[in-house]
């Protein structure tokens, strides 16, 4: 785990080296000032060394402190340019490493889990990092040198640390076991706010239109008290350290205080010393302070470390391993043998049962079926959005894992239910299909699908801004933006996943009619709930849970086929009453 979140000190490390090395001259200045203005009162005062010495001694430790000011701001500032280009590393290596997750991958950790390893673990860890490289150095440092210097003066006082230290690690070393497994499970309870945040936010149109407003209120009310409560457990833990703390504190005080008096009245101590010896006091307690305070740090980005590691350690299912560069798509022919597939590799039943299917390019395929029959299951598997379980799946002859995902992808459009659009203008979300399509390019795909109509109707047409999602837009709009977009790829295979549903029966006709004089020889793949919208196709698929039911041209099934016969006739009366 370690290992993994060392590599994104990359391009900083030597912020991260300067910043200990600075402090190591300001504590050394620091320590030493004590000591010099011992000398300065026993040999310039006492002494009678006379002013010029006292001043030799004064103007040296001027400089010191001015030593000790300018390395602590160097190393105060290389600490925050390490923190923070650490942090953005950390914040750049789990978004890369998301972009690389299959389906399943996202999955298994969730929306919500993963904005919050990029968001608050990522901060909790960056400020730990921040701590390591300026105070983790400076307080054991500190502590050493002022206990060494300490021990110079009165090596019989200084036993007192040797006391307490052994107390205050043991009581850190405690709450550290105890602590850990609450603040993950504070982490946890994030996971579940943002969780609540995010849907309440993406739902808010359904909620009003429900009026569920106030059990959202609700639900968020409990998210929000289980995090509170989470919190508390977490951090009352770490709160008991600071009274312990500072009982051990104000007793070492106590006792130097009483031992080093006594010694100043039997004048085997001066009062300058005991002075100096009280300094280095503070200056170990502070140390002692500081510690504490990075240990209930260490405790709580601990549980952040290692959530973002996990992230950035997770191996993708599906990648380019073993797969040629050079490889290209060579048409759209698609071939599926013996195709079983599970979302979970030990889950007990297929959601793909045994597919066997054999596409040419350019042939016309609608696939229908009910609720849960696995038809967007099916196709994703062609980009390799999931990977089969057991089987192949071959696209242009050659199995889809012999493919770069850029590659395979690149040849494989797919316009999938949920119609995502980015903010930006109208052009710029057409563009993720072709970077670099000319106008007319853009303004003859959105004419195959039915969209340059209505984009012209807007002031700014091409040009129009659109909200986060495509807000400003109907569900039929946003579906024919996202078929352009498609289109746009050039593709060998083009997979609409019903993404024609909020679009009338005339436009469907039109789309369709536009596949068929445009692009005659890429590979059309329609999965739809209206019988409408597939009936023209060159050959049906029938699922039916995960299965092939039957296969055939609308004719053909009407004659032979139950589930598509049944389908058919409702959808009709429908139609009619």
């Amino acid at each position: 785990m370690f290992k993994t979140i060392l590599k994104q000190t990359k391009g900083y490390r030597l912020a991260s080296i300067l910043s200990p090395l600075l402090i190591l001259v300001e504590v050394y200045m620091e320590v030493q000032l004590p000591f010099v203005m011992a000398e300065m009162v026993d040999g310039g005062v006492k002494g009678g060394a006379g002013l010029e010495f006292v001043v030799k001694e004064g103007l040296k430790m001027v400089l010191m402190a001015l030593i000790a000011l300018a390395s602590g701001a160097g190393a105060a500032r290389f600490a925050a340019k390490a923190g923070m280009g650490f942090g953005a590393n950390m914040r750049s290596a789990v978004f890369a490493r998301i972009q690389d997750f299959s389906f399943a991958n996202i999955d298994k950790f969730s929306t919500p889990s993963l904005i919050t390893r990029m968001t608050t673990d990522v901060n909790t860890v960056q400020m730990a990092y921040t701590m390591i490289v300026r105070i983790v150095v400076r307080s054991p440092l500190m502590l050493v040198m002022a206990f060494f210097y300490a021990h110079r003066l009165n090596s019989a006082l200084s036993k007192v640390f040797v006391i307490a230290a052994p107390v205050l690690l043991l009581l850190l070393g405690s709450m550290a076991i105890f602590a850990l497994p609450k603040f993950k499970t504070l982490m946890k309870k994030v996971d579940g706010i943002n969780s609540s945040v995010q849907e309440t936010l993406i739902s808010m149109r359904v909620i009003k239109a429900f009026v569920r407003a106030k059990h959202e209120k609700e639900k968020f009310r409990i998210s929000n008290d289980e995090l509170r409560d989470a919190s508390i457990a977490a951090e009352k833990l770490l709160i008991l350290a600071n009274p312990f703390m500072q009982l051990t504190v104000y007793s070492c005080i106590i006792a130097i205080f009483w031992f080093g008096g006594n010694l100043v009245v039997e004048s085997k101590m001066t009062y300058s010393d005991l002075a100096a010896f009280i300094t280095y006091v503070n200056q170990i307690l502070m140390s002692l302070m500081m510690i504490s305070m990075i240990f209930a740090m260490a405790v709580m980005s601990r549980a952040s470390l290692t959530r973002v590691a996990e992230a950035i350690r997770e191996v993708p299912e599906i990648n380019d391993d073993g797969a040629d560069p050079e490889l290209k798509v060579a048409n759209g022919d698609i071939d599926m043998e013996n195709v079983c597939f599970k979302y979970k590799k030990n889950g007990k039943k297929n959601v793909i049962d045994n597919i066997n299917l054999h596409i040419k390019s350019g042939e016309t395929i609608g696939i229908i079926g009910g609720t849960g029959s696995a038809k967007t299951t099916l196709v994703q598997m062609i980009p390799r959005l999931y990977d089969v379980t057991e089987g192949v799946v071959k696209v242009g002859g050659r199995p889809v894992g012999d493919y770069t995902l850029k590659n395979l992808r690149d040849s494989v459009a797919m316009v999938l239910q949920v119609n995502l659009l980015f903010s930006g203008t109208i052009e710029e979300n057409l563009r993720w299909g072709k970077a670099d399509a000319t106008r007319e390019e853009i303004e003859n795909a959105c004419k195959i699908a039915q969209a340059h109509d209505f984009v012209m109707s807007f002031p700014d047409g091409y040009e129009t801004n659109l909200g986060q999602g495509g807000v400003n837009l109907s569900g039929g709009q946003k579906q024919r933006l996202c078929i352009a977009r498609a289109l746009l790829k050039s593709p060998k295979v083009i997979i609409l996943d019903d993404s024609t549903s909020a679009v009338d029966t005339a436009t469907d006709a039109k789309i369709r009619e536009g596949f068929k004089m445009n692009h005659s020889d890429v590979t059309k793949i329609i999965v739809a709930q209206r019988i409408s919208s597939v009936q023209h196709a060159d050959r049906i698929i029938v699922l039916d849970d995960g299965k092939i039911n039957a296969v055939g041209s609308h004719e053909e099934l009407l004659g032979t086929n139950e589930i598509y016969t049944e389908v058919y006739k409702s959808q009709q009366e429908g139609s009619v009453a």
